[in-house]
């Protein structure tokens, strides 16, 4: 028996019901709606300025099972085989290659599928950023130099936008579809649409149909066939719709993409969201979401989290103290990148669940508020000790532990009364480590613990007990030089 049916039905397009009739929450026919969309786009909806109009193409290029497709660019001997990505200390599957994809779910724990697994030829291999990451960079690379205004959304996909014709556009795709391919070893899928919300739908319909090519534009398909496209994707399968409105949309009938772009947008807006509104919008080919020009640098307006799990559990103030430390440094990186100052930071620490059954706590989340805000790494580090450090059980064993900056200013717009200035960090602290890290390589210089070399230290770790643990890593063969891929003739 497969895997598969050992772990329930996976959810496909091509399962969902048709409809043979618009869903009752729509009180006003398409025409109808579509005038009232009309005029909330006018008068309530902003649509995106500039690039965005009526005459623009947005293209979503997307990777194809990206984590999959990256272990494969140096290891050939993986092409056409069933491989899987495991999530931190290699617990769950978050990655599936197409062969795969009609094996296992996404999600499972890796110890519980292993065996079965193994015998169906599955390969695993433990999450390997770094290589991810340099070949992310490389593809859209490549892609940004056939369209120039590109919104990076994710690792693996982007928004690109064109105001050439279509039939200039889709030769282009494919070209740029082909380079990529060949330049940096990844296969990309393109959707072309007047929205957004349509370029996903179309997107995901390239990937299923190799009919197309890998590029599909909405424009190919007539009104009848684009209506039997929205009535076959299910409601908690278009993008913005989440888990907690779809079980609403469905109490009131809304249950394909092709009821939800018939509802009423204006009832829509009053009873969720104006979120959910353009996505009605956007469905209708009406242009309302605006660009994320942040989604490259992760840009957050909030708090900074720095979080994971250990290898194993911990206890001990000091070891607790040493993965603080390094999980510090990586947040205050962020909080550089983006160009911020914080003012409060915490800490936390977890438990297993089991832990509590004998009488162990988590460490709720523990915060001290700065008198000024200061992107200082030796600052911050010195409140964690001085006020944090006190909540940590020396006999708590602790599986997670992570620290948070919030309260963020943007550095170059803060100003305040004299006396009252931010702690900037003017030695150019974290630039230095910054530069280290780059030249020598992770945790060679830090903060206090933050720069640990001990034995048995690994290359991509620590060396500290608590580190991620990747038995299956592969070579990261872009950002070693030790482990850069031989080619033997």
């Amino acid at each position: 028996m497969e895997i598969q049916n050992a772990f329930g039905r996976l959810s496909s397009w091509e399962a969902a019901p048709l409809r043979s009739s618009p869903p009752s929450f729509s009180e006003k026919t398409p025409q109808e709606s579509n005038a009232v969309a009309a005029d909330a786009e006018a008068n309530e909806v902003p649509s995106s300025h500039g690039r965005n109009s009526e005459h623009d193409l947005v293209i979503l290029a997307d990777a194809n099972s990206f984590f999959a497709s990256c272990e494969r660019v140096f290891d050939p001997s993986l092409a056409d085989k069933p491989v899987v990505v495991l999530s931190n200390n290699d617990g769950c599957i978050v990655a599936r290659s197409a062969q795969a994809k009609r094996m296992v779910p996404e999600g499972v724990p890796w110890f519980q599928v292993k065996e079965q697994a193994r015998q169906h030829g599955i390969i695993a291999r433990s999450s390997n950023y770094e290589l991810y990451g340099s070949l992310s960079q490389r593809m859209m690379h490549v892609m940004n130099t056939y369209f120039q205004h590109q919104e990076v959304y994710s690792i693996d996909e982007c928004f690109l936008h064109s105001r050439k014709p279509l039939p200039e556009v889709i030769p282009l795709c494919k070209e740029m579809r082909s380079a990529v391919l060949q330049g940096v070893g990844i296969p990309v899928s393109v959707g072309i649409a007047p929205t957004k919300t349509l370029a996903k739908i179309t997107n995901h319909w390239a990937k299923k149909r190799d009919l197309y090519d890998g590029v599909c534009a909405w424009e190919d398909f007539d009104e009848n066939e684009q209506d039997h496209l929205l009535a076959h994707i299910p409601i908690d399968e278009v993008w913005g719709v989440g888990r907690r409105l779809t079980k609403k949309l469905l109490a009131m009938g809304i249950v394909t993409a092709k009821d939800l772009r018939d509802a009423n947008p204006t009832v829509i807006r009053r009873r969720f969201s104006v979120l959910l509104q353009r996505t009605v919008l956007e469905l209708r080919g009406i242009p309302c979401i605006d660009d994320d020009s942040n989604a490259l640098n992760g840009f957050r307006k909030q708090q900074i989290l720095c979080s994971r799990m250990f290898s194993n559990p911990l206890t001990g103030v000091d070891k607790v103290q040493q993965a603080l430390s390094v999980y510090l440094q990586n947040a205050c990186r962020r909080l550089r990148r983006q160009g911020c100052l914080a003012s409060t930071v915490g800490i936390f620490c977890s438990v297993s669940p089991y832990s509590r059954r004998l009488g162990e706590f988590s460490l709720p989340l523990t915060s001290t508020h700065l008198e000024t805000p200061t992107d200082n790494p030796l600052i911050l580090m010195k409140a964690i000790r001085t006020h944090l450090l006190d909540g940590i059980n020396p006999t708590t064993r602790y599986i997670r532990a992570g620290v948070i900056l919030s309260d963020l200013e943007k550095s170059d717009s803060y100003h305040t009364l004299e006396g009252f200035e931010a702690q900037r960090d003017e030695k150019h602290i974290g630039r230095i480590l910054d530069t280290a890290t780059a030249r020598f390589g992770q945790y060679s210089l830090g903060i206090g613990y933050g720069g640990i070399r001990g034995t048995g230290r690994r290359d991509h770790e620590t060396g500290a007990e608590w580190s991620m643990r990747r038995e299956m890593l592969s070579p990261r063969c872009t950002t070693r030089w030790d482990e850069m891929a031989v080619v033997k003739a």
